[in-house]
């Protein structure tokens, strides 16, 4: 496995979102797309209390699971694609921003 400190988790957020919706909707089987965004969300967890500490950490997975809450409600009013690419877009955002940046230095 990857050490901790060097994974880029904005990328990963947004396969963990895009991922697991498609999963999901490609397989018609949701339990399994909630497989691979629990599985992309635990590895960027792990690296971002690694790199950053408890607080960061529950930040950006707190954020990462609202992005996940709202694109329901959100599909409903802009279309599901649009609304998971809306959500990915801002949970990565957030992820390099916090976790991420810091380490392109």
């Amino acid at each position: 496995m990857k050490d901790a400190r060097e994974v880029s988790t904005a990328p990963l957020v947004a396969v963990g979102l895009v991922g697991g919706f498609l999963t999901a909707r490609e397989t018609g089987i949701r339990p399994l797309g909630g497989v691979v965004l629990a599985a992309a969300g635990a590895y960027a967890a792990r690296s971002w209390y690694v790199k950053k500490g408890w607080p960061v950490a529950t930040g950006l997975g707190l954020a990462y699971l609202g992005g996940f809450g709202a694109s329901h409600p959100l599909a409903k009013k802009i279309g599901a694609w649009p609304s998971v690419l809306t959500v990915s877009a801002v949970s990565a955002a957030a992820a390099y921003l916090a976790s991420d940046a810091a380490d392109a230095n």
